[in-house]
């Protein structure tokens, strides 16, 4: 695989860095706030980020929604060349390069993807080497603060942003966070992107745009995954390749939530659901004998009946007719090829 890249100079970089960690700009409230010091290695933090580049089979299950050439970020973390991803740039790639702030390209290899946080960790090879960060408290980290997200490759940039939110994240895809951050201005190259506080140290991995960095307010912004996410189940990644815990009972749809109730807008190939008959356009309205009010406590209480292999009864609206549809779950990891690097 050809990886472009577009060097850029570590002190060149490295000034940039300094520029916006020290020069805090206008935000959403419009005002200016003063300066502080900014205690890092500017350089060390600029040459941790790594772009990514992954070619993903095209029968794979994720190429279907994320495609087959992806680009993103990545942050190392350890001195062994162990970087730090959101999962779904690498997922089920059959080919990985890592980008480095030199422009050099490095083969890397999937070591561990947790479906839980959404975290993928690589393992760049035949000589890659690269400061590392460590990382922070993610749990410190309060709305208000400014912060700096950087990213690798051939988007690399820095820019001062503020973390304009703290709180709970639903996605569609039966993904559920109990705190995620927020931050604004949002920047284009977000997937795998590094949040590092002052100090340099790291605080989350970009995973996604987002229209309401503010709650309830059309502002739009990034989300970032919590590193505090991380560390718990870090030695399970590293020696199993997978949180060692029973997985969470997997459906295969996506969802969207609409007035509290749950419509189904498409439904995984191969998957339970599509097993059960579960079918575009129907509404799930109870779960497990139970009503939910909106998307997380959905997922709160279908991953509340077992582990998976639970069957889940669903109560589906089709038109004007309540059908129970029951559900033999799956462990979501068993459907992915997650390690056709190796």
């Amino acid at each position: 695989m050809r990886v472009v890249s577009t060097p850029v100079a570590p002190r060149l970089a490295a000034a940039i860095l300094i520029f916006v960690g020290m020069n805090i700009g206008v935000f959403s409230t419009g005002k200016a706030q003063a300066a502080e010091p900014v205690q890092l290695d500017a350089e060390r933090v600029v040459r941790s980020v790594v772009g990514i580049s992954a070619v993903v089979p095209p029968d794979s299950q994720s190429s279907r929604t994320l495609g087959t050439d992806r680009e993103g970020s990545g942050v190392v973390i350890d001195g062994s060349g162990l970087i730090l991803t959101i999962g779904y740039t690498v997922m089920e790639a059959s080919q990985i390069q890592v980008t480095a702030a030199d422009g050099r390209s490095y083969p890397a290899n999937m070591v561990a993807y947790d479906p839980v946080s959404g975290f993928g960790l690589l393992r760049a090879e035949m000589g890659f080497s690269a400061p590392w960060l460590r990382l922070a408290d993610s749990d410190a980290v309060k709305e208000g603060d400014t912060l700096l997200a950087l990213s690798g490759g051939e988007n690399r940039g820095a820019t001062a942003v503020k973390v304009v939110g703290k709180r709970e994240f639903a996605g569609y895809w039966e993904y559920l966070l109990d705190e995620a951050l927020f931050t604004f201005p949002p920047i284009r190259a977000f997937n795998g992107a590094a949040l590092v506080n002052r100090e340099g140290r790291l605080v989350g991995i970009g995973s996604l745009l987002v229209a309401e960095a503010v709650e309830g307010r059309p502002l739009p912004g990034n989300m970032f995954v919590p590193v505090s996410a991380l560390e718990p189940v870090l030695a399970d990644l590293l020696a199993y390749g997978r949180r060692q815990e029973p997985a969470r009972p997997w459906l295969g749809v996506t969802l969207r939530e609409e007035m509290g109730r749950l419509l189904v807008d498409k439904v995984s190939p191969r998957s339970p659901a599509e097993s059960a008959g579960l079918r575009p356009g129907d509404w799930i309205v109870g779960v497990g004998g139970q009503r939910f009010s909106g998307l997380a406590d959905f997922y709160r209480k279908l991953w509340g009946l077992g582990p998976a292999g639970t069957i889940v009864p669903l109560e589906v609206m089709r038109g004007s007719t309540l059908t129970p549809v029951p559900v033999t779950s799956a462990d979501r990891v068993r459907f992915l090829r997650l390690n056709p690097t190796l």
